[in-house]
């Protein structure tokens, strides 16, 4: 056997010797069009409000959130994701404020397509934050969420999302079925360039506490969990299956949920698939990375060497709660 290529002939350390061929022969970059920046909206005129569990992320209301919305277009990240924080007057049992066409996240739709009208707008559907009790459906006496009647509101709300001008609706409530009662409603309602992303690998996670507050869910919820339609987080093989479903209904693009610790998912999927996959690095792991940076235990460098990790295991973009400083960072460089 040839020696060409051994050792001292071949030195993996020669191309990390200087910067430029470092930078040369990297496989994986990071720029600010591979983030979705996620946005909390609140009702009310020049307001503003810190979540205490997420250090750095605001809730808006609109004519802020709008502002905001044109510096993010500015450092040139492609979309948002938006996420309304109803008051506890407008939720009920059965959602119905959900599909309110003058509804606080269809208003802020509108403004922001007018003010940024190149700025993708994506918008979450599901019910969670309009329900009295946090879950993501319709209950029944026993509270179990029921998927199709579910299913009905959730295409009452994607359409009222479609009709203010979102240009991607987000399903990410884990209901069977939903991404193709969707779409057919987005056809023959004639939008059919509206585009969904699917939430098809959504795990029941631990990490999602610090959005639910930032929501206004956590307390609805009481304890309770979302095990009997989110993933369980012991299982890979479901999720090819969420995802093959999900794609078969019309789903344009997917998203596996969490992030960091389902990155093995996002490389199946992609591996799998080769269709557009997203992950979302969720309020759980943005506030662990704050934590640690803020007590000096991580430098701001982990944050770059996450969101290249999830580059490299397949995501073609990231939601992520740093995009807007990792892109006014990534302009200095």
């Amino acid at each position: 056997m040839s020696n060409v290529g051994a050792f001292p002939f071949r030195r993996m350390r020669r191309l990390r010797r200087h910067d430029f061929s470092r930078r040369m022969v990297a496989e994986h970059t990071l720029t600010a069009a591979d983030f979705i920046y996620p946005m909390f909206v609140i009702p009310g005129e020049g307001q503003r409000e810190k979540v205490a569990s997420m250090p750095g992320v605001e809730r808006l209301s609109i004519d802020l959130l709008v502002a905001e919305c044109q510096a993010i277009y500015a450092l040139g990240i492609p979309a948002i994701a938006l996420f309304p924080v109803t008051p506890a007057s407008d939720k009920s049992l059965t959602a119905e404020a959900a599909w309110d066409a003058d509804g606080l996240a269809q208003r802020a739709v509108r403004a922001i397509k007018r003010a940024v009208p190149e700025l993708g707008v994506i918008t979450d559907v599901a019910l969670d934050p309009f329900t009295t009790h946090g879950q993501d459906g319709i209950i029944d006496d026993e509270g179990y969420v029921q998927n199709d009647i579910t299913t009905e509101a959730l295409v009452r709300q994607a359409l009222s999302h479609a009709a203010a001008g979102a240009d991607v609706v987000a399903p990410s409530d884990m209901m069977d079925g939903r991404i193709g009662a969707i779409r057919d409603a987005l056809e023959e309602n004639g939008y059919v360039n509206v585009q969904i992303m699917a939430y098809s690998a959504k795990y029941a996670s631990a990490f999602y506490g610090p959005f639910r507050d930032a929501v206004g869910s956590a307390g609805n919820l009481k304890g309770g969990n979302k095990k009997t339609y989110q993933m369980d987080p012991a299982n890979s093989d479901e999720a090819l299956h969420e995802v093959a479903l999900d794609l078969e209904e019309g789903a344009d693009m997917v998203m596996v949920k969490p992030g960091m610790p389902y990155l093995d998912i996002v490389r199946r999927v992609k591996e799998t698939f080769k269709v557009p996959t997203f992950a979302y690095q969720v309020s759980g792991e943005y506030a662990m990375m704050q934590a640690a940076i803020a007590n000096g235990w991580l430098t701001e460098d982990a944050i770059f060497e996450a969101l290249l990790g999830f580059k490299r295991a397949g995501a073609d973009g990231i939601l992520t709660y740093f995009a807007k400083s990792a892109a006014e960072k990534l302009a200095q460089r």
